[in-house]
């Protein structure tokens, strides 16, 4: 017994992974690990009999957490949108827009990802929706099988990183941080992740034109009658908007001022996503405009684009854009979401009691797997917080070589690793409780005073398990794309020729170079914080060295406290010349002025010293 009282936490882990090897499921192995060990623990006499009696309390408030109920209204939201078709339509629309440059399809592939990423958030349901849609298009028109499944699960991944996603509702609940904050530090990012992934693109299509070819003539179905594209009617609706857009981002300030009553600057994000939001409302309109009155101003291809690209925009920059103001919890901005969701799909038709029905279920489900999760890791928590296990993380990370740099190095590695085996769900309710701690004390050395280090630290871990989910040989995503992919030669059904199936090597080596743009990502977020932090608001640093102690203590009028004296207005205070001196409740004369004087003295000695003490309290903690 006295051997396991000395190694209690490295035997909890250990005990750990022996249930999770016997096959029992990550939750129910969790809180079997906690379970036991804090019997024995009870046992050897390292934690009082009454240990588990505040579980329950803990367990009730998990279940009274309302950051969580943002989970099933995006899960919902996501899956409606998934199964109503949006996916197919938004392939078709923008390969159309895309499909005569070379690459096209992959751009479109891109983009589409992109915004199944920000709708479902999951990167199983983005990776098998793009790999059933996407994966046969690409091939029947010649594209190389690596660069299809790269593109593919490249962009099936970025539901990791891209707002709303679940995965930062998780970081966030667990780093004890905003879910608008975390939304905000990792949307530029994101942003910059597509435009990379986008830019690969264009140089592959440069460098190997033959890996990446256009669309062929046949294939492009949108045309005018004289035979045009319509492409510069659709460049020409998207320069009227965007300069609206433009216009908007220069008053928004001053309107958001006036409307919600701040006095700091927006934000950069909020400005960018709001004028987003309000040019893709004036193409609407304009489109529906054109379209009823039948004025003929704008193609099929632009009129394509609008009905079915703009409205998911639309629903996901209403959802950011109230979070980002304030104007709606993550919560709230997930029930909106939710609720634009099955208008969206009421309109195209394609809402039905068998819709509706899969959607609860598979949202019920997730639910309560993501419960089960947090419940366990919340009892393996409870024991190894009891047996000071935070303590014993903090000593092992703090001798690491490079000091807060090394601890981040390690940490990335780390979380890495335990991507490729595990799910993020089990990271984020494992891991990150135990490594969230040491961060906040150790990597605030590698940022400007007052900055959010957790929210810098989970969008590293963010893009962290991105990367993770693609790396070869067991990256999730890649699984994913295998089980949909055709295992076998088939015959196309649009042109009829032979097309060879996608082979695991295949996909592996497709994954390689994104994998590279993401690892950049990471270092260019690790070497430039503000590209997280930048579009948060800055924590107000006190120096305890410039704080005038005795300032801070005198009352003020009004009740504050300061340099002005409390005045005595409405009270009967005799002259300080008058000619008979007052006695006290006691019948005392009131001391002289020299006794005064004396006493005032070693008042203001005694009071100096508190003050001294005070101070030098300050700086100690």
């Amino acid at each position: 017994m006295e051997f396991i009282v000395n190694n209690f936490v490295p035997l909890m882990f250990g005990g750990l992974l022996l249930f999770l090897l016997t096959g029992f499921p990550v939750a129910f192995a969790l809180a079997a690990a906690g379970l036991f060990f804090g019997f024995l623990g009870i046992e050897g006499g390292m934690f009082p009999a009454v240990l588990f009696q505040a579980l329950p309390l803990r367990v009730f408030g998990i279940m009274q957490n309302e950051t969580l109920l943002a989970i099933p209204f995006f899960t919902f939201m996501g899956i409606i949108l998934e199964r109503s078709g949006m996916a197919e339509d938004l392939l078709e629309t923008i390969g159309q827009v895309f499909g005569p440059v070379r690459g096209g399809l992959a751009l479109a592939v891109i983009f589409v990802g992109a915004l199944l990423a920000a709708t479902t958030g999951v990167v199983a349901a983005a990776v098998m929706s793009m790999g059933l849609i996407s994966l046969p298009i690409m091939l029947r028109y010649g594209y190389h099988p690596s660069v299809a499944a790269g593109v593919i699960t490249a962009s099936g991944t970025l539901a990791q990183a891209i707002p709303p996603s679940l995965v930062l509702i998780v970081m966030a609940d667990q780093l004890g941080r905003s879910v608008g904050d975390m939304y905000a530090g990792a949307l530029l990012p994101g942003v910059i992740l597509i435009g990379l992934y986008s830019l690969a693109v264009v140089i592959l299509s440069i460098v190997k034109p033959e890996w990446t070819p256009a669309l062929p003539r046949e294939a492009r179905i949108y045309k005018e009658p004289n035979g045009s594209s319509g492409h510069y009617s659709l460049l020409a609706l998207m320069i009227f908007v965007g300069a609206a857009g433009y216009a908007w981002s220069q008053v928004h300030d001053g309107l958001m001022r006036g409307w919600i009553g701040r006095d700091m600057a927006a934000p950069l994000d909020e400005t960018i996503i709001l004028s987003m939001t309000v040019s893709s409302f004036l193409a609407v309109i304009l489109a529906t405009i054109n379209r009823v009155l039948k004025l003929g101003l704008l193609s099929k291809l632009c009129e394509r684009v609008t009905f079915v690209l703009i409205p998911p925009l639309i629903l996901i920059f209403l959802v950011l854009g109230t979070i980002f103001l304030g104007l709606a919890t993550p919560t709230e901005g997930g029930a909106m979401g939710a609720l634009g969701a099955m208008i969206m799909a009421l309109m195209k038709r394609s809402l039905s009691y068998s819709l509706m029905k899969e959607a609860l279920e598979n949202t019920t489900k997730l639910s309560i797997f993501v419960m089960f999760i947090l419940i366990g890791s919340t009892v393996f928590s409870f024991t190894f917080n009891a047996a000071d296990g935070h303590i014993f993380i903090e000593h092992l990370f703090s001798k690491v070589p490079g000091g807060a740099m090394g601890f981040l190095i390690v940490v990335t590695v780390l979380v890495f690793v335990l991507g490729m085996f595990i799910d993020f769900f089990e990271i984020a309710f494992i891991v990150i409780p135990l490594l969230a701690p040491v961060a906040e004390k150790i990597l605030p050395a590698l940022l400007p005073p007052g900055s959010d280090v957790l929210i810098w630290f989970g969008v590293i871990i963010a893009i962290n398990l991105q990367t993770s989910f693609l790396t070869p040989p067991f990256g999730f995503a890649l699984f994913y794309l295998r089980s949909v992919a055709a295992k076998n030669d088939y015959i196309d059904d649009v042109t009829g020729k032979l097309i060879a199936s996608i082979k695991t090597t295949q996909i592996y080596k497709g994954a390689i170079g994104f994998i590279g743009i993401q690892l950049f990502v990471i270092a260019l977020v690790i070497v430039y914080p503000n590209l997280v932090l930048g579009s948060l608001d800055k924590a107000v640093v006190v120096d305890t060295d410039d704080v005038n102690l005795r300032d801070l203590l005198t009352p003020r009028q009004g009740g504050s406290y300061g340099s002005q004296p409390l005045s005595m207005d409405g009270f009967d205070v005799p002259a300080a010349d008058s000619a008979e001196p007052q006695s006290n409740d006691e019948g005392r004369l009131p001391p002289s002025k020299d006794e005064s004087a004396e006493s005032e003295a070693k008042d203001n000695s005694a009071e100096d010293a508190d003050l001294k003490a005070l101070q030098q309290s300050l700086k100690g903690n």
